[in-house]
């Protein structure tokens, strides 16, 4: 396909108006539509997003556009529902993670994208991220097993707190966010997950699930992995972004600035609620574990700088153009649709073992 794709973007939310961004940057692309349900009314797009057709519902407008492909970018108990009405209309999927908020509906949202030779993309940003993907490589080289440490801890308040509030209609924070992470250590390991457990507390009377939860994950090669997770007004921001990997032969680790300050900053904002924050990395650590008969270090720590790294939106934009590349060199995406169901599958046997109190094997 050399023609430029025509898109449908449901959801213009905070990542449907980053993504719809990107699409209009994006010269291999044409949007065709914005689809949310209170859309008409919308007075705050971006200004390069206000010309294109608005539409209220779905259906109306798969119908009236017709597109190649559609961004889905909804809440995530309409995923999967939307992702099999849109490749029914015979359209290529990019979605935003997670891909269902169950293990049945995420197979069935595979197995429909492979039936009918659709391209089926999820939203880890991660996987399009210069410095993660050199955390990745250089944790290869640390040796077996691993131990995974990662969280991210949200201190939301505003608009954030709100938006937080309705994704936790639909997953909690430790599945939500978690795929992105638990995705990284399955990348790391190269090995299969076999064993979940996950503990959590509710500390909101807002809420009707735990807003604060943690997962251990155990592999068959012996490496181990935790993951955190906490969303509201109350959460620390100390230690609130631990991005850290460890083997036999030393750790790499994701450094950021951090002054265990939670003061707001001038758009309302405290740090952990920032979303360049999450993807944000300033440099890598790396430090190496060889000791002499005197048990000191022979090799000093080095820092792989990474200053230049992309900001939010041009991750976005460099996930889109991957999209884009997959459609028209006809990408095999079998490997990256299987990864988000392993990665859906761990997160879920977490919350599994939360309200059964007890750890689930896989």
């Amino acid at each position: 396909m050399t023609d430029k794709v025509r898109i449908l973007v449901i959801g213009v939310g905070n990542m449907g108006a980053s993504h719809a961004k990107a699409y209009h940057k994006l010269d291999g692309f044409e949007i065709v539509g914005l689809v949310s349900r209170s859309i008409r009314e919308r007075q705050d797009l971006p200004p390069e997003l206000a010309g294109y057709p608005r539409f209220a519902g779905v259906t109306e407008a798969l119908a009236e556009t017709r597109p190649d492909a559609v961004s889905i970018n909804t809440w995530p108990n309409t995923h999967a529902e939307l992702a099999l009405q849109a490749m029914d209309a015979g359209c290529h999927v990019f979605m935003e993670k997670p891909i269902a908020t169950n293990v049945a509906d995420a197979e069935q949202v595979v197995a429909k994208a492979r039936a009918g030779n659709r391209k089926l993309v999820l939203g880890y940003i991660l996987r399009h991220h210069p410095s993660w993907a050199k955390l990745v490589e250089v944790g290869r080289t640390l040796g077996k097993p691993l131990v995974m440490r990662m969280n991210l801890n949200q201190q939301s308040s505003g608009p954030a707190w709100t938006w937080h509030k309705n994704l936790m209609e639909s997953l909690t924070p430790i599945v939500d966010c978690g795929v992105h992470y638990v995705d990284i250590m399955c990348q790391l390991t190269q090995a299969k997950p076999v064993r979940v457990h996950g503990i959590g507390a509710q500390l909101s009377s807002e809420t009707k699930v735990q807003n604060y939860g943690h997962l251990h994950v155990v592999f068959d090669d012996g490496s181990v992995g935790w993951y955190e997770a906490g969303w509201g007004p109350m959460m620390s921001e100390v230690a609130y972004f631990v991005k850290d990997v460890v083997g036999p032969k030393g750790c790499v680790s994701i450094q950021v600035k951090q002054d265990g300050e939670a003061e707001a900053k001038a758009d309302g904002l405290s740090d952990s609620a920032d979303i360049d924050q999450h993807t944000k990395t300033n440099a890598l650590k790396l430090h190496h574990a060889e000791i002499d008969s005197a048990n000191n270090f022979t090799r000093p720590d080095e820092w792989l700088n990474m200053a230049d790294e992309p900001d939010h939106q041009a991750l976005c934009e460099r996930e889109q153009a991957f999209f884009l590349r997959a459609i028209r060199e006809d990408l095999d995406l079998s490997a990256w649709m299987d990864d988000a169901v392993n990665s859906l599958r761990i997160v879920l046997a977490a919350d599994q073992s939360i309200r059964t109190r007890q750890a689930v094997e896989l």
